[in-house]
C-alpha cells in the first residue's frame, strides 16, 4: 500500500500549494475506509513541508517520491522514500523517517527514548533504530535490493525538523552510537547536511 507516489517536482508543488496532506488523507480513506487522525494529518502538513524545502535546496528535480509506503506483510509504514540515481548513475533509494519531536528524555530500555506522542509521554524507539529496522525489513522482503545485476542501493536516515541540535542531548547518547553511525539523524540545524545525503 502506497498513499502517494510522484516525481520530486510534483511533490514539491503539492507541498508548496498545501495540497499534499489532502491527497494523503483522501488516499488513506479510499484504502482504509475511515479517516486518519487529525494528529496524523497535521504531521503530514508540517513534516512534508519541511522535507519539500530540503528537496528544493538539494536540487531534486528528477527523482521519484513515495509517501506512506506500507511494508510488505506488515502494518508499519515508511514516511518517505526517495528513488533515483546517485552520483555514479546507479539506482539508489533513501528512506527518511520523519518526526515532529522537539525534545525527548532518557529511557531505561536499550533502544528507546521517552517523548510526548499521542497526548502523553511514551517510550518510543529511537528514530535511527526505527528507520534501521525498516531498511533491514525492506531488504529482507524485496529482491530489488539484494538480487540481480542492477540491485538498488538502499540507505536510511531520520529527520527531526523541529529538534534543535545539542551534542549532549539524550537522543545522541552513547548507547545509540551504532545506530546513529549506520542511520544518521538530522535535526532542524542539519537541513543542508540532509540535502547532501539525498542529493544526486
Amino acid at each position: 500500500m502506497i498513499l502517494y507516489s510522484g516525481t520530486s517536482q510534483q511533490f514539491i508543488q503539492d507541498a508548496s500549494l498545501n495540497q499534499i496532506a489532502g491527497k494523503l488523507q483522501n488516499a488513506f480513506f479510499n484504502y482504509f475506509q475511515y479517516n486518519p487522525s487529525l494528529a496524523e494529518v497535521n504531521s503530514w502538513k508540517n513534516s512534508l513541508r519541511a522535507v519539500s524545502l530540503t528537496f528544493i535546496q538539494a536540487g531534486l528535480n528528477d527523482h521519484g517520491v513515495i509517501l506512506e509506503y506500507q511494508l510488505p506483510m506488515n502494518s508499519l509504514r515508511i514516511d518517505c522514500l526517495i528513488c533515483g540515481k546517485d552520483f555514479q548513475k546507479k539506482d539508489n533509494a533513501v528512506l527518511i523517517e520523519l518526526k515532529q519531536w522537539d525534545k525527548c528524555e532518557a529511557c531505561a530500555e536499550e533502544n528507546e527514548v521517552v517523548t510526548f506522542v499521542g497526548g502523553r509521554q511514551r517510550e518510543i524507539l529511537h528514530p535511527s533504530v526505527q528507520v534501521g529496522r525498516y531498511k533491514m525489513y525492506l531488504e529482507d522482503t524485496s529482491t530489488a535490493f539484494n538480487e540481480g545485476p542492477n540491485t538498488i542501493t538502499l540507505n536510511a536516515c531520520s529527520y527531526l525538523h523541529n529538534y534543535e541540535y545539542n551534542p549532549d542531548d539524550i537522543i545522541f547518547a552513547p548507547k545509540f552510537d551504532e545506530s546513529l553511525k549506520n542511520y544518521r539523524l538530522f535535526t532542524a540545524d542539519d537541513t543542508e547536511k540532509l540535502g547532501e545525503v539525498i542529493s544526486p
